[in-house]
Parts: C-alpha cells; structure tokens; sequence
C-alpha cells in the first residue's frame, strides 16, 4: 500500500510540474493526490507497521501492535493536526491576499509610478531591483511581481526591451521573498511551522539574498540591453484613480509588517495577527469608500446593503482561490508521505549516504548538499512541496542554520527557471516570455547569484 501512495504521489507531482504541457491546472492534481493518498492510507491502515508522531518528530513505538480503532483514532487525529497547520497558512495567505487587493482598489499602487523621473534605462533598472526587493518582502514575491511589472507596461512602451527587465525583476522579487517571514509562501510555512523566528531569518538571510539580487544586477547594467534612454511618455504616467491611494498603500504594507511584531509580542499564531490587519485596513476601506458598512453579499435591490459595492468583498472577489486550494492539496499530500513515516526514513537514508560522494565535509556539510540541490531542484519543481517534504525530513530545532539555508535556496533557486517560482510564472502571463529565451538570457545570472548568496550564507552563518 507504501509503494502505492509513493506512486500517485509521483504522479501527481509530474502532472503539477507538468500542467503547462498538459494544459490542466495544477491545483487539479494536487487535490486529486491528496485525496487518494490519504484515502489509501484509510483502507489500508490494519497494514502499516509504522507511524510519525509530527508533534515529537519521531516514529510512534509499536504502532504495528495497536488495535484498528486505535490506529484508526491515531490517523483522524493526525488528519485534523495537518489540517490545522495547513488552515494556518492558507488563513495567513487570504488575509494578507485580501489586504493586497483592497490596496488595488484605491489604486494604491500607482502612488510607487511617482518615483520614477528618469528615463536611463541603467537606473530605471536599479530602481525596479530595489522595489522588488524591498515590496516583496512586504507583500510576497509574487504579488509585487505583478503589480512592478503592471508599472513598467505603462512606462516602457517596447516589449522586446520589457521581458529584460521583467526577467530581473522575478530575480530581485524571490530574493526579497528569501529574508522576510512574509515574502515568499515557502518562508512563511517556515516561520509557522515554528522553524525560523523574523529576527534570525534577517540576521542569517538579508545579506545573502541581497548579494543574490545585487550581484545579477550589478552584471546586467553593463549589457547592451540596459545602454542608453528609453522613450517616456508622460502620459503614460496615470494618476491614481482615488485621493485615498497613498494613504491606503501606506496603511495596508503597515497592517502586513505589523503581523510579525503582533506575533513576537503575544506569541499568537501569525493568522491572528493577520486577521486582526486585514480588519483594521477594511475599516478604513470602508469608511473611505462612502459605502455602508458591509461585509455580507446582498444582491436584493431592496436589501439596506449591497455587498458587491464594498470594497472589502470586492477584494475577496478577487483572490486567486485556485493557489490557495493548490496549496492545501499539496500540503495534505505531503502530510500524508510524512504521516507514514516515509520522508523522515527518505532524510535519514541520504543522510546516511551523502558521505559517499567522498567529499570531505564538516558536520553541517552533507546538509549543504542536501539544501543546495533542493534549490536547484526548486528550479524545476515546485518549491512548495520539497519545503513541505523538508519539514518532515529534517528535525532540528528552531532557528537551526538548517531552516535558514532552505529558506534561502527554495527561495531564490526557482530563479533559474521561469517556471521555477510563482514570480516567473506570473511574469511570463503578464508579457508571453518564452521559456528558451529567458533560459539563455537570465538564467545565468540568476544561477551566478544563487550561488553568490549561498556561498555568503555559508560564510555569514559561522560569524552569528
């Protein structure tokens, strides 16, 4: 039954990673997966001889000796603590999500077209590398994907010079994402999953992912792609469309950084804290809105309130529902391969034999190799699932240079590709980049920073 599992797993996986070929959505297959796995394990429960105790990160002793009810009371309960952990994610991502799009309906983020008043295509790109390192920290790598390169589309007429600076941009975006706990989902699965703490992850990360985003830019201002002046037009430059835009920018990337300081001072799930924002900014959304008060849908033209005239369901309207069910499917997925014990056996095997490269590595070395392959790996999977998989693999503690090493290569690795990271997905929709272009024109750069970065956290990591 195992070997069974093991192998819809796989299957799914190809089909997630393969979704562009085969023209079905990746969520499709992750739900499927998930279903399918954990209903086997259901039938076939009286059968296995082992069990992962998540909680204590280890192998339940005689789970094989226990009755069926007990083993069965053991799955459900487990069943309900992965649910709970994977809802604390997918809660944390629709409130922040929500935030982001209540941002977009006073236009809040034309307030960021104000600060460009050069035409040097040189320092428009500085200027755009630094925004996306800096705002996808705030708001996630790939929201702030989207909304830089909705920017450039109203400044840089000429597609062709475009795709270049979209292409820095996924870079300079997933190294922002690496150092914040709210800039790239697989850090936040981290920093809930209680694996890495925001101060540590700053201390430990902002270097490296800085020198990952600097170092590809710093080469790329020297090509012939970035020489001279691009053609702007003022008129391109629109206003914002409410005079509540710079204030509600302000308010709502204020409401998303407090959440860690939320979390620090009370010790609550991040979710919370989050909740507690996306209801502080809806207020003023509100309120600024002129509209009634309203969180509930009510279509009657009768009824004392209109639902779809707030801007808070607006917002809801529009989150992208299908990466949050993606999300849950995959996790559940993993939950499943960890409940039975098979990625912590997968770790301790390559533990075990990562030595025999026969390589002479200190004690933390062979997990080097193990990390750096997975961001390499993020490249051509999904980052999503090898994080949730090094969840159940690894247990060291807290704040572990382990954790911060992930969260750096599952970060920025999926730079190397453009279909590596939600960013580059995003931004090949957005201008119709092709795969074979951006491998033999950004790729490169992406793969001198990754590995700048990672040689600098391995440096940093030995002076904290």
């Amino acid at each position: 039954m195992e070997l069974a599992i093991i192998l819809i797993f796989v299957i799914g996986y190809l089909a997630i990673t393969l979704e562009h070929n085969l023209k079905i959505d990746k969520l499709i297959p992750a739900l499927v997966m998930m279903a399918i796995c954990w209903a086997l394990i259901a039938l076939g429960i009286e059968g296995f001889s082992q069990w992962f105790d998540s909680a204590n990160h280890s192998l339940l002793d005689n789970f094989g000796g226990l009755a069926l009810e007990e083993k069965t009371h053991l799955m459900e309960e487990t069943l309900l603590h992965h649910l709970g952990k994977t809802a604390e994610i997918l809660v944390f991502l629709l409130g922040a999500m929500t935030i982001v799009e209540i941002i977009d309906y006073f236009d809040g983020f034309s307030t960021i077209k104000g600060y460009i008043k050069t035409s040097s295509k040189k320092k428009i790109l500085w200027i755009f590398g630094f925004l996306a390192f800096f705002l996808s920290a705030i708001i996630d790598n790939l929201t702030a994907t989207i909304v830089l390169v909705s920017i450039l589309q109203k400044i840089i007429l000429d597609r062709n010079v475009r795709i270049w600076y979209a292409g820095l941009i996924i870079i300079a975006a997933n190294a922002g994402g690496a150092w914040s706990p709210i800039g790239d989902v697989t850090t936040t699965m981290l920093w809930i999953g209680k694996k890495v703490t925001t101060g540590h992850l700053f201390v430990y990360l902002f270097i490296p992912s800085l020198l990952c985003m600097l170092v590809p830019f710093f080469i790329a201002s020297f090509l012939p792609a970035f020489k001279g002046n691009i053609e702007k037009l003022e008129e391109n430059i629109d206003k914002p469309a409410s005079k509540y835009s710079s204030i509600m920018l302000y308010l709502g990337l204020g409401g998303i950084v407090s959440v860690p300081i939320f979390k620090t001072l009370t010790h609550l799930p991040p979710y919370v804290g989050m909740m507690l924002a996306l209801g502080v900014v809806a207020t003023f959304a509100e309120i600024y809105s002129n509209r009634k008060f309203a969180l509930s849908f009510d279509t009657h033209e009768d009824s004392d309130h209109q639902g779809h005239h707030s801007p808070v369901h607006h917002s809801l309207s529009k989150i992208e529902m299908p990466s949050i069910l993606f999300f849950l499917g995959i996790l559940m997925a993993v939950a499943a391969l960890e409940s039975l014990g098979i990625l912590f056996g997968f770790a301790s095997s390559l533990q075990e034999n990562m030595p025999m490269l026969g390589t002479e590595l200190h004690h933390e070395g062979v997990s080097d190799i193990v990390v750096l392959l997975l961001g390499v790996g993020s490249a051509v999977i999904d980052n999503v699932p090898l994080v949730a998989a090094s969840l159940g693999m690894f247990s060291e503690p807290i704040d572990n240079e382990l954790w911060h090493f992930i969260a750096y290569s599952a970060g920025t690795g999926g730079s190397m590709l453009i279909i590596g990271s939600a960013a580059g997905v995003v931004a090949m929709g957005m201008e119709k980049i092709d795969f074979f272009w951006y491998l033999k024109k950004i790729a490169w750069l992406a793969a001198v920073g990754f590995l700048v970065g990672a040689a600098a956290f391995m440096f940093t990591r030995t002076l904290f």
